[in-house]
């Protein structure tokens, strides 16, 4: 398992955030949705968590077969989904990730919001992270992807006609008023032999360029968003998760011509059962042909799915 904790400070105030958060990860996600991938909404709702108790609960399909780097690609079927679950609790909520045919595979994201520049050492309240386990990200001047680079999402150019704040410059964790951070303790894990280190790492290194670019947008976005109620960005996020909802099914439903399909998916051949329970991948038996059947033995192929 490898745990890193992520500090990353906006412009904002806490109480401002919670609004700009919903506001950004509804637009975020339809933004990104499209081509038979991005993210789909399975239930937003009130529910009781049985140690935190009331909270917003949200169970999302994430769709991303494409974003995988080729030796990832071997583990999975073409189309796949990661179950992610979060409880919100504002200012704390906790987010779990998980594939159902991996069951060695889980990620873990606490988060604390607070109004301060990410000094707090022990924001959890258990045991204070390691110094060398802490990174800082800095919206403003850390690198994203080239993709998810706009003009008007850079916040060293950024300026708000509502709040009149920004652009941001060097040194401004440490001058701006107001200023909150946003602590991630983030756990992940992927107990697969030969896999493990290069998987997990993978992990991390996504999660920080999403958290980097999720932060930025929420505070380019900031006029489009500050001064609405709760009830109303609650109403945004419901509008955009259909639109999200209706966009990607409409691409699964749909799919790529058969004609332009290979004969089979990406698979991983393996001779037992054995070998697939050492990976944590659950299977369904197999029978043996019948005796006059001619077709020969040969080793199961997971996600082997004509196309």
């Amino acid at each position: 398992m490898l745990m890193k904790e992520y500090r990353i400070c906006m412009p904002l105030t806490v109480d401002e955030y919670r609004i700009g958060q919903l506001y950004m990860i509804s637009k975020h996600s339809c933004e990104q949705s499209g081509g038979g991938e991005g993210v789909e909404v399975v239930r937003n709702e009130p529910s009781v968590h049985p140690e935190h108790g009331p909270g917003q609960l949200t169970e999302k399909r994430i769709y991303l077969s494409s974003k995988l780097p080729s030796w990832a690609k071997a583990l999975v079927p073409r189309f796949f989904y990661v179950t992610e679950t979060a409880w919100n609790f504002y200012p704390y909520t906790i987010t779990g990730a998980s594939v159902s045919f991996l069951s060695k595979f889980s990620v873990r994201i606490e988060t604390r919001f607070e109004n301060n520049n990410g000094d707090n050492d022990n924001v959890f309240g258990d045991t204070p992270t390691p110094a060398e386990k802490v990174s800082f990200l800095d919206i403003v001047s850390d690198p994203i992807p080239e993709k998810h680079y706009k003009t008007v999402e850079d916040l060293s150019l950024w300026q708000s006609s509502k709040t009149h704040r920004g652009p941001l410059g060097e040194g401004w964790r440490d001058n701006h008023k107001p200023i909150m951070c946003s602590y991630k303790r983030v756990q992940c894990s992927f107990e697969v032999y030969g896999f493990q280190t290069r998987t997990e790492e993978f992990i991390h290194k996504n999660i920080r360029d999403i958290l980097l670019v999720g932060h930025r947008q929420a505070v380019a976005w900031i006029d489009e968003w500050h001064g609405l109620s709760l009830d109303d960005v609650r109403d945004y996020e419901q509008t955009m998760q259909e639109k999200t909802n209706s966009k990607v099914k409409s691409d699964l439903n749909t799919g790529p011509p058969t004609a332009s399909r290979p004969v089979f998916s990406r698979s991983i051949s393996v001779t037992d059962e054995r070998s697939l329970m050492k990976m944590g991948v659950t299977t369904a038996a197999i029978p043996d042909p019948p005796p006059s059947s001619s077709v020969p033995h040969s080793p199961i192929r997971l996600h082997s799915t004509p196309e």
